[in-house]
């Protein structure tokens, strides 16, 4: 065990670790209470048809992750399926015309967009959208940003590092997903010691129904303590949506 690093404090130990999970060598069954990667040999975790599948080419692996792409955003743009597996434009961008020549990907417009997109031959837009979900900062919905002001109008920046009296909106904020928009962001944080979901900001996106969102909210806060084994939600003072919710938690 060597001395610690400059990036991310990471030592030997950890480097080595980092190296042999990125090339295949050890994988992961799931992280610890505290995030941390629970190793494992390929062999204990993975299935055998995976194991002995053949190793693709660095051609064919990068088509399958933009191909992957596309199918995770439904349409989307040269530059977001690029981006969504970190790929480098120079490398990536003659495969998306090999794709298109090979009919796994077309070329549409979309409505507002400047720019060409992509989508797979044959996808389908469902006539309604169900969905309620608080979305980690750290999701792929919302992590390349230029996307999510596009196809949701939603300006969003992750303010960890921001000093407090500089924020807009808070320390650690998350997107509430409603159908097919972002209609809300909240500013929460697990008081884990009180056994607290503590509501610190609830803000709204402009010209949505307040009443049926907060509503909504509360419902998905509900859930997340549940899921956190927090006994209790607390409704903070900060965002316009703060006092229907907490109005509707007190009479819940």
């Amino acid at each position: 065990k060597g001395p610690k690093g400059s990036w991310w404090d990471w030592d030997d130990g950890k480097a080595i670790l980092e190296y042999l999970f990125w090339t295949g060598e050890i994988t992961a069954r799931r992280r610890s209470n505290d995030f941390a990667r629970v190793y494992h040999a390929p062999s204990d975790v993975l299935p055998s048809e995976i194991l002995n599948a053949p190793i693709p080419t660095e051609t064919d692996a990068r088509k399958q992750l933009l191909l992957l792409a596309a199918r995770s955003m439904g349409v989307a743009t040269a530059s977001d399926l690029i981006d969504y597996h970190r790929q480098k434009g120079a490398i990536a961008r003659p495969l998306l015309k090999e794709l298109v020549s090979t009919g796994e990907l077309e070329q549409v417009t979309v409505s507002g967009w400047r720019d060409i997109a992509y989508m797979i031959p044959g996808t389908k837009q469902p006539r309604d959208i169900h969905v309620r979900a608080l979305v980690s900062p750290f999701d792929s919905l919302v992590w390349c940003r230029p996307r999510i002001e596009r196809v949701f109008d939603f300006h969003y920046r992750i303010e960890i590092y921001v000093p407090a009296q500089k924020r807009m909106y808070g320390y650690y904020v998350l997107p509430f997903v409603l159908g097919d928009k972002i209609v809300a962001r909240v500013d929460l944080k697990a008081d884990r010691h009180n056994s607290c979901l503590l509501v610190q900001g609830a803000f709204s996106e402009a010209g949505v129904d307040h009443a049926y969102v907060a509503r909504e909210l509360l419902l998905e806060l509900q859930e997340m303590a549940t899921w956190l084994g927090l006994a209790n939600i607390q409704i903070g003072d900060n965002g316009d949506l703060v006092t229907r919710l907490a109005r509707l938690h007190r009479n819940s």
